[in-house]
């Protein structure tokens, strides 16, 4: 009989734990989103008496949202990549500043910079504006790094959802050598990279 006992209680403890392990499982739903070549990535540097700035259209990122099913908003991010050409990166000062810059991303060797979401944590108080903060692998020049990301996210009316953010970052730490301009100007070490971009439900 006691064997009997510890068996029901053990079928009844488990069920419950199924029950809670369904019952969240059908109150979320994981989404893909997607964007390609339409999207907004910026490097912005200095230099004595001269900023630059080169700014990029092209790359795709995918994610997966994890979205609420009772409230429709975003909870978290199960996962996310973004990569984008290091050639797509473009200057106003024509082929010899992007020439310098492409040589010191090491890019013939290094096509792409990339950032691969390792765990993100994401606030709401409207359930519409939402602030993210991201920890991933970013690889510039063929150098990957652990870092952390800030952005800010909307979710729009038809469910797309706009992320605009920046990092500053040292170039030292990716083992790019800071670029001479023009043959005089010596360019910073410092980088920020600012990015623009709406990701839409893959159907």
């Amino acid at each position: 009989m006691k064997s009997i006992k510890v068996h029901g209680l053990t079928i009844a403890v488990l069920s419950i734990f199924l029950l809670l392990i369904s019952s969240k499982t059908f109150s979320q739903s994981q989404v893909k989103y997607s964007v390609k070549d339409n999207l907004s990535l910026v490097v912005d540097g200095t230099a004595p008496g001269h900023n630059w700035s080169m700014q990029s259209t092209v790359g795709n990122c995918d994610a997966i949202f994890v979205l609420d099913n009772k409230t429709g908003h975003i909870s978290g991010i199960s996962s996310l990549s973004f990569i984008t050409p290091s050639k797509g990166l473009k200057s106003k000062h024509g082929s010899m500043m992007d020439n310098k810059a492409y040589s010191a991303l090491k890019a013939d060797k290094n096509a792409n910079i990339s950032f691969i979401l390792s765990s993100a944590t994401i606030t709401t108080s409207d359930g519409i504006n939402y602030n993210i903060k991201c920890a991933g692998k970013l690889t510039i020049a063929g150098v990957t790094k652990e870092t952390e990301i800030t952005a800010t996210g909307k979710l729009n009316a038809d469910k797309s959802i706009s992320v605009i953010g920046s990092k500053k970052i040292s170039m030292k730490d990716y083992g790019v050598e800071a670029p001479t301009f023009f043959m005089v100007i010596s360019t910073g070490n410092d980088v920020t990279l600012t990015f623009q971009l709406t990701l839409k439900i893959v159907h």
